[in-house]
């Protein structure tokens, strides 16, 4: 985290209401979700915000956000289905997965979505076909180098592929709108939309000579949340991006969308969890194991490969502090959450409770229902 940050989260209040809560609960402060929409809008001002919705997608936030005026990315029919239940059948919507059954892209059309990404020829035909008349946007694939979670193989073009489908998406009656790329999920280098924009340059470019004007330039996702690894202020990233522009586009700029998942609500949230156990095992490199009541399952799913280093609170009470690996409840081997980096105090006892900070991004939606038994992670939203 970044001391000079002035969106650097205080978590006292949601840690003062959960001490009321039984535990496993996420807790999430509304009102830092729209400072945080304030903030984006300020930083780059006339920007298009539509919020990732698989980010979080408790009712209560998606609502706050469509009060402010948000937009939101869709990814599934589900995701389609609560945002219209919630903002209304008119609210603004981009299907911003490139992977979509054909049923699905019917179904969306039919509910008025106007706004489809596409990376792949096969892709694009099925919207010509179910969506007639459509926008079409075309998501590039770029290296992610970075982030802590790339996304760079499983979706994405090249330039000069993403030259044709839009020169294609025109032939079959689709509207070529824009590009979009992302840069990988909790992005710490800045410099990543600055090469990323100029890819989306060399899809503009070419296109204007041969007669097709695009509309915008979609960011995506990838702005981070506060978790143990220092990141830029957002002021860094806003130069950083209206540079790149100006160097890519000169005065005739583009319209700007964003997609903001993690960046919104991760520091919004605050996932509270209690102790089950302390057990030695003098077998392992650390010997100390704590169990919570809590784990890989329970939305902590981002620990995998401990790629999301979240920020614990405790109370030390003045006892020292021990290396430990950390784990969660269930009978599988794999839900183990840090074996490294993580300092508890000794002597812990169950029940004692240990908080996960800036987890409100994917957490609840990533929670498994019932496996093992165990409950979906609990959520209240407060303001």
């Amino acid at each position: 985290m970044s001391s000079a940050d002035p969106l650097a989260p205080d978590f006292s209040k949601l840690l003062k209401l959960a001490r009321e809560e039984t535990t496993p609960v996420l807790l999430i402060d509304l009102a830092i979700i729209e400072a945080k929409l304030t903030a984006l809008r300020a930083a780059l001002p006339g920007v298009q915000v539509f919020y990732a919705v698989k980010a979080n997608s408790l009712a209560p936030v998606i609502a706050r956000l469509a009060a402010l005026g948000c937009s939101f990315d869709i990814a599934s029919p589900g995701e389609l289905a609560l945002c219209q239940s919630i903002a209304g059948p008119d609210v603004r919507l981009s299907y911003g997965n490139p992977i979509k059954k054909g049923a699905d892209i019917a179904d969306a059309y039919a509910r008025g979505v106007r706004l489809y990404s596409v990376d792949s020829e096969m892709e694009l035909d099925k919207i010509a076909r179910a969506a007639p008349g459509s926008e079409v946007f075309c998501r590039l694939g770029v290296s992610g180098a970075g982030a802590e979670w790339p996304l760079t193989h499983k979706f994405g073009c090249t330039t000069a592929q993403a030259v044709g489908l839009l020169v294609r998406a025109g032939q079959l009656g689709l509207k070529p709108a824009g590009v979009s790329f992302h840069v990988g999920s909790q992005q710490d280098r800045p410099e990543a939309w600055r090469l990323a924009i100029h890819r989306a340059g060399e899809v503009f470019h070419p296109l204007e000579r041969q007669g097709v004007a695009l509309r915008f330039v979609n960011l995506g996702g990838g702005l981070p949340g506060h978790y143990a690894h220092e990141t830029p202020p957002l002021a860094d990233y806003a130069q950083t991006i209206e540079a790149a522009l100006k160097e890519t586009f000169g005065e005739r700029q583009p319209e700007l969308l964003i997609e903001p998942g993690r960046y919104m609500v991760a520091d919004a949230g605050v996932l509270v969890s209690e102790v089950v156990l302390v057990a030695e095992r003098p077998h392992e490199r650390l010997p100390t194991w704590v169990y919570l009541d809590v784990g890989v399952y329970g939305g902590l799913d981002e620990t995998a490969g401990e790629k999301i280093r979240y920020r614990l609170d405790f109370d030390a009470r003045g006892r020292p502090l021990a290396p430990v690996v950390l784990a969660g409840p269930t009978c599988d081997s794999a839900d183990v959450l840090y074996r490294h980096g993580v300092q508890l105090p000794v002597g812990l006892q169950p029940g004692e409770r240990i908080s996960f900070l800036s987890a409100g991004a994917y957490t609840a939606d990533c929670s498994m229902v019932s496996f093992n038994g165990f409950a979906p992670l609990k959520a209240r939203c407060v303001d």
